[in-house]
């Protein structure tokens, strides 16, 4: 990439965004517990006629902090339209029959309390009116399915007449559930876990494994009363077939299986389970048919990630994203088209450097609406089927389009979307053909719009080689004088601090606090074409330093309110392994550090972690005792002897991407070396922290760690 637009800067206000009114300076700045309190708009589902949508809107109560989902009814005739809710507590998932019935999942009827021996099952009620409309007081309901465990999640066939469920089940389970878990680990007689030889993951992400259990899909009948029996098509063939995960783990979902367009068969996305699954990214795509015939493997020719098995409507094609490298988890994802007739197929984005992020076909299965990072953005995209891509001017905000979501295209040409940005979280829209999007929800929107406004600035500056990078500088609207500067370094590596809202790492809420929050997409970002994602492998701690320096040196220049020498640095993931790695190779200029879930010693992650995959490929593709030079050359423990910034430790006992085990290490160096430093341990948490109460106690502690180094 060659310098360009350097110091360019784009300008945007939260209050703009939404079109709420400008408030005095006044108004309370947002607080940790606004960011944890406000509701959230979930997943969305569009009725058949295209005249309303249901989303999951979950609830947060400000005082006990228990949360609750429901169901929202929204018209996207009229955009003032008032949505109704379900008074039904604690429901998922919603997805419509062809008849316009609604699906969903909870584990109790309406108005009846959740028990700890409930199961999650598939309910229904009945096709509403045009608009979402329904009689006062109606609300007649079925509960479809009724299995020995959870259902995970479901998809109703094209013709309505069956369901596709999955959950986690013993391999050899003729159904979703039965008397055996499938658990070859307990051997007894004492409670020890034994793994085999061969086994593969022993723990994943937050859990450990469970050998002999998988997460399965299987087809049922719906009858005539609109239940589900229990007999059951598995997916994945008899034992020997496939043996693997679907939807895949630890973080797929129901966008890893589909119908096809006949509903006599179903595409799915798994991989091998074996001794090699730890360094393995060879996710497939399969087809299962219904006649009784085995699973077939679709892409057996490609060792890297397939994914996104997307049907069109007419059942000619099939579209998938595909990566082209074995064990690259950063991979570019290809969008890819299969003609159903003919079995040739072909690469539709081969010639377009950004990574698709999701698929939807339209209606009339002549182009597919497609995301992807884009410079900051996360912009839809139309793709022909010639390979055309167009990017959609979707966002109100003629300035940025923020980060788009939950894309589903409608028969009359409009596209309904969720869109966030750093200004605010998501919300419901509807754009005509070629139009900019009409806000439908006012899930967060009005009562963000009670507190003090922020201005996110975006710039670019000549980077490491000479290179184009982009930033973003966030903090308080209207404010006066210098600020003290907090550098936020995102995690992946392979990711992006880029427009967008986040219930956890959330820059406008650590600026309201009275911050220049500066956030750079250092080399090895994405949004910006492979190449630069690419640059960080085997360059953990150089680009990436090399481009955080210059990047919060280039946001003083542009904005004399952003005080580098009065600032802190926090990052979580790659961002803690940052902060471990400035406290030893940049450890002037920063008053203080907020280091979570950071890798502190390269060669103790390399055996610790549990997908093998990431840690190898960032270093070379090999594993450490194969090249150690290529670990210990970024390894932050060498540099210890340097370390003297006051750092705050954040871990999880839960963790096991980055085990928690580094995190006390990195405190145990600080106090041996004695450094300023505290600790913070969640024994319930995994690689992110996800509970209420701990949220509001990580921003506390934060902002307790910042506000004791930082002059305001």
């Amino acid at each position: 990439m060659n310098p360009r637009n350097t110091f360019a800067a784009v300008l945007g206000t939260a209050s703009a965004l939404c079109a709420v009114p400008a408030l005095a300076q006044s108004a309370p700045a947002m607080s940790a517990q606004d960011l944890v309190t406000l509701d959230r708009l979930g997943t969305v589902a569009v009725a058949p006629d295209g005249s309303y949508a249901v989303v999951v809107v979950t609830i947060t109560d400000p005082a006990s902090y228990k949360r609750t989902a429901r169901l929202r009814f929204v018209s996207l005739g009229k955009a003032a339209a008032p949505s109704a809710e379900l008074p039904w507590d604690g429901v998922s998932d919603p997805e419509f029959g062809p008849d316009g019935s609604l699906y969903f999942l909870s584990s109790h009827a309406p108005g009846v309390a959740a028990a700890d021996n409930t199961t999650s099952q598939v309910w229904k009620i009945p096709a509403r009116g045009k608009g979402g409309a329904a009689p006062a007081g109606d609300l007649r309901f079925t509960q479809v399915t009724s299995f020995k465990t959870d259902v995970a999640g479901f998809h109703v066939s094209p013709d309505g007449k069956r369901l596709l469920v999955w959950g986690d089940v013993a391999r050899d389970c003729p159904t979703l559930g039965c008397d055996k878990d499938g658990n070859t680990a307990l051997t007894g007689p004492g409670s020890g876990r034994l793994y085999k030889d061969g086994v593969g993951f022993v723990r994943h992400w937050d859990a450990w494994e469970t050998p002999g259990n998988y997460s399965r899909s299987f087809v049922v009948e719906l009858g005539g009363d609109g239940k589900a029996g229990t007999a059951a098509i598995a997916i994945d063939g008899p034992a020997g077939t496939l043996t693997g995960d679907t939807p895949s783990k630890p973080s797929g979902g129901g966008e890893e299986l589909a119908w096809t367009a006949d509903s006599k068969g179903v595409w799915f996305a798994a991989r091998q389970a074996d001794r090699n699954e730890p360094l393995s990214t060879n996710l497939d795509v399969w087809h299962s048919p219904l006649d009784g015939g085995a699973p077939h493997n679709i892409t057996a020719d490609n060792q890297a990630t397939d994914t996104l098995p997307t049907p069109s409507p007419d059942g000619k094609w099939l579209a998938w994203a595909a990566m082209a490298r074995p064990g690259y988890e950063a991979d570019r994802l290809v969008l890819m088209l299969r003609n159903l007739q003919t079995g040739e197929k072909r690469a539709l984005t081969q010639s377009w450097d950004r990574s698709v992020g999701s698929i939807a076909w339209t209606p009339d299965s002549k182009s597919l609406i497609v995301t992807a990072n884009d410079v900051l953005d996360n912009p839809a995209f139309r793709v022909d089927l010639s390979g055309k891509v167009t990017r959609l001017a979707l966002s109100p905000d003629a300035k940025r389009e923020g980060h788009v979501g939950t894309v589903i295209p409608l028969r009359d040409g409009r596209i309904v979307f969720t869109r966030d940005s750093i200004a605010g979280p998501a919300e419901l829209y509807v754009a005509a053909a070629g139009k900019p999007g009409v806000r439908l929800t006012d899930v967060a929107t009005s009562a963000l719009a009670a507190r003090a406004p922020v201005t996110t600035q975006r710039f670019s500056f000549a980077g490491a080689n000479g290179d184009t990078v982009w930033g973003q500088i966030t903090k308080p609207a209207g404010a006066a004088g210098k600020l003290p500067a907090i550098l936020y370094v995102h995690g992946g590596p392979q990711g992006s601090f880029n427009d967008a809202w986040s219930n956890r790492w959330n820059p406008r809420v650590v600026a309201s606090q009275g911050y220049a929050v500066v956030s750079i997409d250092f080399h090895g970002s994405t949004g910006y074409g492979q190449a630069f994602t690419d640059a960080i492998n085997k360059d953990w701690g150089g680009k990436p330093l090399e481009d955080l320096q210059k990047g919060f040196a280039a946001a003083a220049r542009l904005d004399v309110q952003v005080d580098t020498a009065n600032a802190c640095a926090m990052g979580a993931s790659y961002g803690g392994y940052m902060m471990n790695w400035i406290a030893g190779k940049w450890p002037d200029q920063f008053k203080c550090l907020v280091q979570h879930d950071g890798v502190f010693d390269a060669r103790a992650m390399a055996y610790e972690t549990e997908e093998l995959w990431f840690d190898e490929w960032e270093h070379g593709g090999h594993p450490y005792y194969a090249a150690p030079e290529e670990f210990e050359k970024w390894n932050p423990v060498n540099h210890v002897a340097n370390w003297k910034t006051p750092m705050l430790v954040i871990t999880s006992e839960k963790d096991f991407r980055i085990p928690y085990t580094q995190g006390l290490a990195a405190f145990a160096a600080l106090q041996r070396r004695s450094v300023p430093s505290e600790l913070l341990v969640f024994p319930d948490e995994n690689h992110w922290v996800l509970k209420p109460k701990n949220s509001l106690q990580w921003h506390q502690t934060v902002f307790d760690w910042l506000g004791r180094w930082l002059k305001k």
